[in-house]
């Protein structure tokens, strides 16, 4: 079989369902057709494990024209105070109705589920039935970054018989198991995954005593509320870009910049004895740092390279363990880093990072120079992408490249006009009310304006450095 389309997404996750609401709110000719080897819409919300959560506020997150949550100011728990977290379920719900209740019903969005993306057709995973598809505009590539979770990536360490290796989706159900409740709770990796862990395992009621941590690096993280969105909020997380970009101008070293972010409450690592080389944009509250500094049983021999029993491998060295205890694999990647690309390629859009690391903003900002700019050339002037960064050496590279990206939208009149109405854009709604309601509070602008003018020179330099 085969079926004509203007528009081929690949990938019903975040990005993908982001870039296509604007796009059929914008192009009101657009036919699309979205496919993705998933089931339900959501991409890998549908595979994340059941304690879940946003790290940035639902407020921001998602499609354009549907909000996420009520933007409700959590009251109780380490959030307390800051704008409120969807669940996983909840996420995975909202991407549902987007398809069921605003992509379909528009009449111009066919959605193949169960789906393999295989060159010029796609195969359905069950039956093995292929279709052809004719793309009379684009095909769009929402997955370029291979979004990894712990329920589907591969384990790179070996597990002997007998060990109990689960991942993080399953701890919920634990007392459900045969074998009994284990003596020790051994969480591997250091990114947020782990983190979430830590912070279930502790609320659960496990004393902090029977968890080891096994963490072949340290991570520096966003200080949660510094980047809240909303009115209420403006001048603290006006005040932490501002600090970003004062220090910027300064620093002798990209380690120097986050120690002076620490000193002004924009950055926060869970052990302060401990040097990070680690960066992901991964974000937290203090609460929640706080909580993970009670586990004190922490190995740092680099990754587990094999398990047995009683014993773990470590690039760096063993470790003896109980050999009644249960590890938790927390060792995936999230995400893949690549080469950045051109977005927009010969009859392709590459769908990247270009204001870091709000991906549902860059995906809703791309349609919209799709829908309403002519060429190729123009779009690309437009979007300058970024690359995904793993070390802390890449972040000055992410500030130039995101206040790059703000700088071109800001001077182009059509797309500074969507952003500000835009609720996945944590700043534009916010100056817009405050214009109208509060101008005077506006002045810390100039400020900002002033700081990030004189951080470019010594960001470049620091940039350039990571090379």
């Amino acid at each position: 079989m085969t079926i004509e389309t203007d528009y081929l997404i690949v990938g019903a996750g975040a990005t993908g369902l982001a870039f296509a609401d604007t796009l059929v709110e914008q192009d009101t000719s657009a036919d699309i057709v979205i496919v993705d080897k998933h089931s339900s819409p959501g991409g890998h919300w549908n595979d994340a494990y059941s304690f879940v959560a946003l790290h940035q506020p639902s407020a921001t997150y998602g499609i354009n024209r549907l909000p996420l949550g009520h933007d409700r100011i959590d009251e109780a728990g380490p959030n307390k105070g800051f704008f409120e977290l969807a669940s996983g379920a909840e996420v995975s719900a909202y991407f549902q109705s987007t398809m069921r209740d605003h992509l379909l019903p528009t009449g111009r969005v066919r959605y193949y589920p169960n789906s393999e993306f295989i060159g010029d057709r796609f195969r359905n995973i069950f039956s093995g039935e292929e279709t052809r598809v004719s793309i009379r505009r684009k095909l769009v590539d929402s997955t370029y970054f291979e979004t990894s979770v712990p329920a589907t990536h591969s384990r790179k360490f070996a597990v002997a018989d007998g060990v109990r290796v689960v991942v993080p989706g399953t701890l919920p159900e634990l007392w459900k198991q045969a074998g009994g409740l284990p003596d020790r709770y051994v969480i591997l990796g250091a990114g947020k995954t782990a983190m979430d862990v830590g912070v279930w395992l502790l609320e659960a009621g496990i004393p902090a005593q029977a968890i080891t941590w096994v963490k072949p690096r340290e991570s520096w993280l966003i200080n949660r509320s510094t980047v809240q969105p909303g009115e209420q909020f403006f001048e603290k997380t006006i005040g932490g870009q501002i600090a970003i970009m004062e220090n910027a101008a300064t620093a002798e070293t990209v380690s120097a910049l986050f120690h002076a972010l620490e000193d002004a409450g924009v950055m926060l690592r869970i052990d302060t004895a401990v040097e990070p080389t680690m960066f992901h944009y991964a974000t937290i509250s203090e609460g929640e740092a706080e909580r993970l500094r009670s586990i004190e049983k922490v190995i740092r021999k680099g990754r587990v390279k094999a398990i047995e029993p009683g014993r773990m491998v470590l690039a760096e060295g063993e470790e003896q363990v109980s050999a009644n205890a249960l590890f938790i694999d927390c060792t995936a990647s999230a995400v893949r880093p690549k080469p950045v690309a051109p977005q927009w390629q010969d009859g392709k859009i590459v769908l990247q990072l270009l204001h870091v690391p709000l991906v549902t903003l860059n995906a809703a900002v791309s349609a919209f120079i799709e829908a309403n700019f002519a060429t190729d050339e123009e779009k690309n002037a437009l979007c300058k992408p970024i690359a995904f960064i793993d070390r802390i050496e890449g972040y000055a590279g992410t500030i130039l490249g995101t206040g790059m990206n703000r700088f071109l939208w800001s001077q182009n009149p059509k797309v500074s006009d969507f952003l500000a109405t835009s609720r996945l854009d944590p700043a534009a709604r916010t100056i817009g009310w405050l214009a109208q309601n509060a101008p005077e509070r506006l002045a810390l602008l100039q400020r900002m304006s002033a700081a990030s003018a004189a951080a470019v020179p010594n960001l470049q330099r620091l940039a350039a450095l990571a090379q």
